[in-house]
């Protein structure tokens, strides 16, 4: 169940946290990886077997190489997962700064549309498209709005990409994670949203980026054929409602 046996899986931003532990699974599960990074990832991919060449998401030619490179070295794309993305430093609508609003959608939301774009043209009938949204792009959060902003759009153009893919009979899905225990989590400017899931979420932790990879895995399988279109949180109970340990603290605080 959930083999991956002799497919051909594209991941960006593979070097670290949820893209490297969806890429070690994807090996362990049988599939030929071919990873695109903007860091140098020769020797990660030597060590873990498979093949890396320098991505820059931002920039659709670049994209472009990646998916082509993928498909003559490895044949045609089966499973691509759009995951390289950024998070910004907290800052209120008030101080925004176009700059960092354009940064967020030139990575978050362009990278995947460059993915989709390129990857679909090698793609083997019956692929799996994965896109990595956030629960950012579900519900939102003071001082994140060019993340927030960034990552709504991609839970949109997954919608959009699932109806027009359909006839080739290609699979598109985003998952939309609370904070995951990775860097970019513990990033500068980023210590509001660790407090923020230590205060709010019900099972009281971080989402590990090998939960996250077992749901890509899942939804890359050949046993998810009729999920599609779909934005499925990942948030150890967060958007089901507020836990009862929850509430006493904020009512203690208030007090």
């Amino acid at each position: 169940m959930f083999s991956l046996k002799d497919k051909t899986a594209v991941i960006t931003g593979a070097s670290g946290g949820i893209g490297l532990s969806t890429t070690k699974r994807f090996i362990e599960a049988g599939a030929k990886v071919f990873i695109g990074d903007i860091k140098d990832s020769t020797e990660l991919a030597n060590n873990l077997g498979c093949t890396w060449v320098k991505t820059d998401v931002s920039n659709e030619e670049s994209v472009k190489n990646l998916m082509e490179k993928a498909s003559e070295d490895h044949g045609k794309i089966d499973i691509l997962v759009n995951n390289a993305g950024i998070v910004l430093p907290n800052k209120n609508i008030a101080n925004a700064d176009v700059n960092e609003y354009k940064r967020a959608l030139d990575i978050n939301l362009m990278g995947v549309v460059y993915g989709m774009k390129y990857g679909q043209r090698h793609m083997n009938t019956g692929g799996a498209i994965v896109n990595n949204s956030s629960l950012a792009g579900i519900i939102g959060f003071a001082g994140y709005g060019a993340y927030c902003t960034s990552k709504a759009a991609v839970v949109e153009i997954t919608r959009v990409a699932a109806i027009e893919l359909a006839d080739q009979n290609i699979r598109v899905n985003c998952i939309c994670p609370a904070t995951v225990n990775t860097s970019m989590a513990y990033a500068k400017g980023n210590e509001l949203e660790l407090k923020l899931a230590e205060a709010t979420l019900p099972q009281r932790r971080l989402c590990e980026p090998e939960e996250i990879a077992a749901l890509i895995h899942f939804l890359s399988s050949d046993d998810c054929k009729f999920l599609s279109g779909q934005a499925i949180n990942v948030d150890g109970g967060y958007t089901a409602g507020i836990a009862m340990p929850i509430i006493e603290n904020m009512l203690g605080d208030a007090e």
